[in-house]
């Protein structure tokens, strides 16, 4: 039932009558069904994401069509870029003035179950929200402590793109491991070109799956407990100095996007749902984009590789109106008119619904799409990655280890210390 705010003295016969009537059409009504109008004059809810202009655009003509469909709701929309989102959740979080409905990053279900503000254990709304529509698997990704706090929207691992008119040029083969980029790095440095660039969390995912492979044990383990040792995180460190030494990545803090659409950087190790933005440009100016196989050590012969979610949407446990909230999570979710504004930006759905409706309307297309069946292809061989994993200090953690050990006279060993100290201070 709908929770009804307080809106002064009620006449108890006015009660009455709402409980028979409640009681009478309790029976017969399916969620899809659910008249707001009937209980009360406006819900005023809120939503936060955050995206590109083209994400901002139709996330609020959605935001429209959706008002349409319910004129008894009211969203309020509140959105920005990625920098500076999560800063303004810790703050929201902490003072619980965040959205009613939110796109999270899975890091964050972690990160946030600590504080005292929780997120809304979905499963309790399930009357509204068609959980059928997403396998056992795909929800677990949002479990925590027995309740559901998120779904994801879609899948997403790191995936090699290249420039394959770039790679032609120089006579070399598409990279499959470490050694091939390494050759190709000896070829192109020459003219400055490096066979693979890696933003944000990129270079740490890479050194940690190599790492991984060579000593047999995740980071982390099924519960979140870390597994690596000193000695372990040194190697990971090390893997990335040796990365940049031998150009074949650039400098962690030379990264510049816009040279992938220029064939400077003729590789991107970057994630399936940002395939198509980033390389619009480089396709514009008449290059070959392929994927690439997830890389390993040919010495070793294994791969190590992860996917998690692209991003999620969770309910806050501060909503004061949760049915409604879920009706909005509803329609972001396995909605007609979402799935055909959104498409495969935010990655390949996994809503089976929505799933359902890209491939009626062919608009499972793209090098984002060749991704993610490369994703599918591979789906034995690569791990649920830790939530703890994407943690934003321990991934700046490495890069300033990486970057003391290339700058300066500090040791990988000490690096490994300062590394060790930032990951059990953030996996608790």
């Amino acid at each position: 039932m709908v929770k009804l705010k307080k809106f002064g003295i009620v006449r108890t016969s006015v009660l009455v009558f709402a409980a028979m009537l409640t009681g009478i059409t309790a029976g017969c009504t399916k969620k899809e069904d659910i008249d707001i109008s009937k209980q009360k004059k406006y819900s005023n809810i809120s939503l936060s994401w955050w995206g590109t202009d083209a994400r901002n655009q139709y996330t609020l003509d959605a935001v429209q069509t959706f008002e349409n469909l319910h004129p008894n709701i009211k969203v309020e929309t509140k959105y920005s870029d990625w920098t500076g989102y999560e800063k303004r959740m810790d703050i929201e979080v902490a003072s619980a003035t965040e959205a009613d409905v939110m796109q999270i990053n899975y890091a964050w279900i972690n990160k946030y179950s600590d504080t005292v503000q929780k997120f809304y254990d979905i499963n309790e709304l399930s009357d509204i929200v068609d959980l059928s529509q997403f396998s056992d698997d795909i929800l677990e990704y949002g479990m925590e402590d027995g309740k559901l706090e998120a779904i994801p929207i879609a899948l997403n691992a790191m995936t090699p793109y290249y420039n394959k008119t770039v790679f032609d040029s120089y006579n070399l083969e598409i990279p499959k491991t470490i050694q091939d980029l390494y050759k190709a790095a000896e070829v192109m440095s020459k003219d400055g070109v490096y066979p693979l660039s890696c933003a944000n969390k990129g270079l740490w995912f890479l050194c940690v799956s190599l790492e991984e492979a060579k000593s047999g044990k995740h980071i982390y383990d099924d519960s979140n407990n870390i597994k690596f040792d000193e000695e372990n995180l040194s190697d990971v460190i090390k893997y990335g100095v040796d990365l940049v030494e031998n150009k074949v990545v650039p400098d962690l803090s030379s990264y510049d996007k816009n040279n992938i659409s220029t064939g400077v950087y003729a590789g991107a190790l970057m994630w399936i749902s940002d395939g198509d933005n980033s390389f619009a440009n480089a396709k514009e100016n008449g290059y070959d984009i392929v994927i690439g196989d997830y890389l390993y050590d040919e010495d070793i012969k294994k791969t190590e590789w992860y996917v998690k979610p692209a991003t999620m949407y969770a309910i806050s446990a501060n909503t004061e109106y949760p049915e409604e909230s879920a009706m909005l999570l509803d329609f972001l979710l396995n909605s007609k008119e979402m799935a055909e504004k959104q498409g495969i930006e935010k990655g390949i759905p996994v809503s089976k619904k929505a799933d359902e409706i890209l491939k009626e309307e062919n608009l499972l297309q793209g090098i984002q799409y060749d991704a993610y069946k490369k994703l599918d292809e591979n789906m034995d061989i690569v791990t649920k990655v830790s939530p703890y994993f994407e943690n934003s200090d321990i991934i700046q953690s490495f890069y300033d280890c990486v970057n003391k050990v290339l700058y300066t006279d500090y040791t990988t060993e000490q690096a490994s210390k300062d590394l060790m100290e930032v990951l059990k201070r953030e996996s608790k």
